[in-house]
């Protein structure tokens, strides 16, 4: 089997067509113009701290396989956390970056990372998808160990996946998000219906603190979105990470070049109050998937984070189909609004023997600790009926 691996120091020296064929699940944070957009604008890039490095599996000239990987000179916009790791690293005089990451940048979003060619697995001949995956795993911990890198993390993993992490002597991580899942409600109120009555009690109180205040919402996708309108979402974007004392790491290049690249895809919508904005949420969808990613408001009004961030986002799902909404890491309060906790995954190659012994027994304690608040979170599930676990 003529398997060749290669590396991309660029996004726009893989194929975009060739690329079409790994992104089967129509994941926008997977599409070609979304990665090579963080590159083009320059959010990813060696000076950044996200230095591409892309390994690919190839068959002759034919992309079968690509885990989109860089090297990190530092740990933002990751969000598995592993500040503590570099810091013990650090505290004993070693190095700890530059690592390798296998990842989608600033976005906490479930995905295959060991990404195969869709016809692989139905050919009848030929490497197979489990050969394909393996090979990108043996890559990058090849990678690490002929560049002395300290570590190589996979995050926010499917579960196609898993299998060819198991057996390379990775550690496992896993944590909780919130997801809202469609039950094939017919409208909002139907949504509502479903849900305990304090809680159905409490939406409605807050939404109708955002209509009192006269706020009206627009949804625009983005053909719709005018200078001024990526200007605003810009700087809503901009003003909520300094508002929490983080970096805003994408610039108004990015946003224009996915209005402009992802018009189908990107969805912004917009509050109003007097026919001006004041607040926004900007999410991408693919794959019968909704994603939050972003919100930011100029005037503080009670509830318009919710209503903005949440309803408005799961009023579209049930408006267009949608199944699931993603609305970002962390966040208990959204149970209490509708949102459902769903496991994510991580693997983790520690190189150093004393280091990787100390950090398994630290990740099997926390694994400890996430299942006994997995157990808790399901217990405050706001449904009259509960869904699959």
């Amino acid at each position: 089997m003529n398997l060749t691996s290669r590396t991309h120091d660029s996004f726009s020296s893989i194929d975009p067509e060739q690329w079409r064929g790994l992104n089967r699940h129509d994941n926008p944070f997977l599409s070609w113009r979304f990665l090579n957009a963080l590159e083009e604008s320059g959010c990813v890039s060696a000076k950044a701290g996200w230095q591409p490095h892309h390994l690919c599996v190839y068959q002759g000239d034919r992309l079968l396989g690509c885990a989109p990987s860089y090297l990190k000179s530092h740990s933002r916009g990751e969000f598995v956390f592993d500040w503590a790791w570099a810091d013990a690293y650090q505290r004993h005089g070693m190095e700890y970056y530059p690592k390798l990451l296998t990842a989608i940048p600033f976005s906490p979003i479930t995905g295959p990372r060991l990404l195969v060619h869709d016809n692989i697995a139905r050919r009848g001949h030929g490497p197979d998808a489990a050969q394909i995956r393996n090979q990108l795993v043996t890559d990058a911990v090849q990678c690490c160990e002929v560049q002395n890198h300290s570590s190589w993390h996979c995050n926010f993993m499917h579960e196609t996946d898993l299998d060819a992490a198991a057996g390379s002597g990775l550690l496992r991580r896993s944590d909780w998000q919130f997801h809202w899942l469609n039950r094939g409600y017919g409208s909002f109120a139907d949504f509502l219906g479903a849900l305990r009555a304090k809680k159905r009690k409490n939406i409605r109180h807050e939404r109708r603190d955002v209509g009192r205040a006269g706020i009206c919402f627009v949804r625009l996708h983005g053909n719709d979105l005018t200078p001024n309108d990526i200007d605003f979402v810009f700087n809503c974007y901009q003003q909520t990470f300094y508002e929490h004392g983080n970096y805003a790491a994408l610039n108004r290049a990015f946003f224009e070049q996915l209005a402009r690249t992802m018009a189908d895809q990107l969805l912004v919508v917009m509050a109003r109050y007097m026919d001006e904005p004041i607040a926004m949420g900007l999410f991408l969808q693919g794959g019968k998937r909704l994603y939050g990613r972003y919100w930011g408001a100029i005037r503080r009004v009670p509830s318009l984070h919710f209503e903005t961030a949440y309803y408005q986002g799961i009023e579209y799902c049930i408006d267009q189909g949608l199944e699931v909404f993603e609305s970002g890491a962390q966040g208990e309060h959204k149970i209490s609004r509708g949102f459902s906790p769903v496991r994510t995954h991580s693997r983790h190659l520690i190189r150093h023997p004393e280091f990787r012994a100390a950090i398994s027994a630290y990740l099997k304690e926390e694994e400890r600790w996430l299942t006994n608040y997995g157990h808790a979170l399901k217990q405050r599930s706001p449904y009259l009926i509960a869904g699959p676990a």
